[in-house]
């Protein structure tokens, strides 16, 4: 894969491809496909908020089991989508913010359809996004890579944490300035592969807890690796 030239330090530039290529040696390569229509990812993204993604899965199937549409979510009481998300948790909260972004959506938009999006820049799009209440860069992030495949990079815990850890991000740095800058260092030809390969990896061995740094691939690159006693 021929990644492109990026204007910033070559050092912050390179570890980041070398990380990509590490990760790509070891988890493979993906091809991009549409996880779900733009709206519905938006939707099924706010139900992950801070909860697993068995609740969230959970959660997803109980709004299509009781609605047949995203305009009945909409229309509905909100007593209702609480009944058909609370296995996701906060469900009041939840339920209120997805009704509130299909009612905005509609009023904007004059429909339930989020496809002009594909049309857009990635900024404007993003911005477009986050101006809904309760859509955060994440979540925006998420719409426009799963749906559109854009060179957006969503910055979830596991993403932030190992890229901390591997000294790609400053070690305080919030998640919403590291989705910045990591798209500023990782080639966008790269972003959807580094997206998946990242959160595999932070799963299953840079986790929060006990990391396994003696089987990490990327132990080389790591700075955590380096300043620790291990």
């Amino acid at each position: 894969m021929e990644l492109k030239e990026s204007a910033l330090p070559m050092d912050s530039k390179a570890k980041a491809v070398s990380i990509h290529e590490v990760l790509l040696e070891e988890y493979g390569h993906h091809p991009w496909r549409r996880h779900r229509d733009p709206l519905s990812t938006l939707i099924f993204t706010v139900l992950s908020q801070n909860t697993t993604s068995i609740n969230q899965e959970r959660a997803g199937r109980g709004l299509q089991e009781r609605f047949s549409s995203w305009e009945e979510v909409r229309d509905a009481e909100v007593g209702e989508i609480v009944e058909a998300i609370r296995s996701a948790g906060l469900a009041n909260i939840r339920a209120s913010r997805i009704k509130e972004i299909l009612q905005t959506i509609t009023v904007r938009c004059g429909k339930l359809d989020l496809s002009f999006l594909e049309e857009m820049e990635g900024d404007e799009a993003k911005e477009w996004l986050t101006s809904l209440r309760g859509v955060g860069p994440k979540t925006a992030a998420c719409v426009l890579l799963f749906s559109f495949g854009k060179p957006v990079l969503p910055v979830d815990t596991h993403v932030l944490r190992v890229s901390k850890r591997l000294g790609l991000i400053p070690a305080k740095m919030a998640a919403s300035k590291a989705q910045t800058l990591l798209e500023e260092i990782v080639p966008a030809e790269a972003i959807y592969d580094f997206h998946l390969n990242m959160i595999r990896h932070g799963r299953n061995i840079c986790r929060a807890q006990r990391p396994r740094c003696e089987r990490c691939v990327v132990r080389h690159l790591c700075d955590y690796l380096q300043r620790s006693d291990r």
